[in-house]
């Protein structure tokens, strides 16, 4: 009488696990990363807001003249003072509108997530439909000029600057700067431009992809 062995059971192999694309948080994280450094630093050059504030050094502009000046120069000597003025104005502008502080946040987060710090190899699907980038790319244009022209937000925005903008001139040209001096590495700094020159260079380093979707 033959004998039969023990029954074998099937031993699956390891499934296959599919790879998955990386994520795009890390991107994320690094940008709001280098962005918040360069804000941080940018901040540690402001001015005393005492000497901001200082009574005694203001004084009637004898000439337009002499108020573009005073606004030159004070703007070079306060200007991580004044970009705070006008982010504030800004922030507080927003914060009384929450209908339109949520479209712009909602456009920002439409940009970085869909967009920019989306895995390129990934494409984007909605309702079983895919876009490419192309499409991404012309759907959030399409959204940002409805949000900005035709809603209440572009009105709020150019609204908050224009009051932040005249209150930095006025108190530029009523400001004396005699007692002001800058240094040279203060006086080739200058500018807004180069104030968030960081923050954009970090950005170019953080999304090295972008470029290669446009």
């Amino acid at each position: 009488m033959s004998t039969t062995g023990p029954a074998v059971l099937p031993i699956s192999s390891a499934q296959s696990v599919e790879s998955q694309p990386p994520a795009a948080t890390p991107a994320v994280l690094s940008f709001l990363s280098h962005l918040t450094d360069s804000v941080r630093n940018g901040l540690s050059q402001r001015r005393p807001w005492a000497e901001l504030a200082d009574r005694s050094a203001f004084s009637k502009p004898e000439s337009f003249s002499d108020a573009l000046l005073r606004v030159r120069k004070n703007y070079s000597y306060f200007r991580v003072n004044y970009l705070s003025v006008i982010g504030l104005i800004l922030a507080f502008s927003l914060l009384s509108h929450p209908f339109s502080l949520l479209l712009l946040l909602g456009l920002l987060c439409s940009w970085i997530f869909l967009y920019l710090f989306r895995p390129a190899d990934q494409p984007l699907v909605v309702f079983g439909r895919s876009f490419s980038d192309r499409e991404t790319l012309g759907i959030l244009i399409v959204f940002s000029v409805f949000v900005v022209f035709l809603t209440s937000v572009g009105s709020l925005l150019i609204s908050a600057l224009m009051v932040g903008v005249g209150l930095v001139c006025a108190h530029g040209a009523f400001r004396v700067p005699e007692d002001l001096f800058l240094d040279e590495q203060d006086q080739a700094s200058t500018g807004f431009l180069s104030f968030l020159g960081g923050a954009a260079s970090n950005t170019a380093a953080a999304a090295p992809a972008i470029a290669a979707r446009v």
